[in-house]
């Protein structure tokens, strides 16, 4: 008789044990917090201050002794919205230059649509600490959040330096948001099926 091969879960294979409410997130063996990174654009810099982001960038890498998993999410943007928008305007232009200008314009974002190459980027900073044997997991949790919390602000003061903005993922919503976008890009995941944390956290 054949057997009938069991569907693995989701939650079997993420190794999430539970989202907290601070957006921190427990694994089996660690704790993970995300930071987003709002980047600069390096190449609009004048040589002096790419020179001068590229010596804050080396104090960052000394600075930050720690390990840190850097994420690039790519995805697709549809300009149709854009291109209706501008639409609107060129109908209100009684200037023929400007509305030539802006029919131009048009014309090329239909062709960056068309053609599939528009895309934004978000860009995301994932630090850890280790776990604790759970007979000391009353104690050590204040040390767990403690240690991210300064590795937190050790990356924000050396990024800013570079002229980048960080924000912490500090919310069980937000870090749901992010996981999900990462793991399904076309529809939402759901993940009310992971351990409820305690409301104290």
């Amino acid at each position: 008789m054949k057997k009938i091969k069991k569907q693995s879960t989701t939650q079997s294979w993420i190794p999430i044990e539970r989202i907290l409410n601070n957006g921190m997130i427990q694994t089996k063996t660690k704790y993970i917090k995300i930071l987003k990174v709002s980047p600069i654009n390096y190449n609009l810099k004048s040589d002096l201050e790419k020179q001068a982001i590229l010596n804050s960038y080396k104090v960052f890498l000394k600075t930050c002794n720690f390990d840190i998993q850097i994420l690039i999410q790519s995805s697709k943007e549809n300009l149709e919205k854009n291109i209706s928008n501008i639409q609107k305007n060129v109908k209100k232009k009684e200037n023929r230059y400007l509305a030539k200008i802006s029919e131009d314009y048009i014309e090329y974002i239909n062709q960056i649509n068309i053609s599939k190459k528009s895309s934004s980027k978000n860009f995301y900073l994932i630090i850890s600490k280790e776990n604790v044997k759970e007979q000391e997991y009353n104690e050590s949790f204040e040390i767990i959040k403690n240690d991210l919390k300064e590795k937190y602000f050790k990356i924000k003061e050396c990024l800013s330096r570079c002229g980048n903005s960080v924000f912490e993922i500090n919310s069980k919503e937000e870090a749901r948001k992010v996981i999900s976008s990462f793991l399904n890009t076309r529809k939402e995941i759901n993940l009310r099926n992971f351990k409820k944390e305690d409301n104290h956290y």
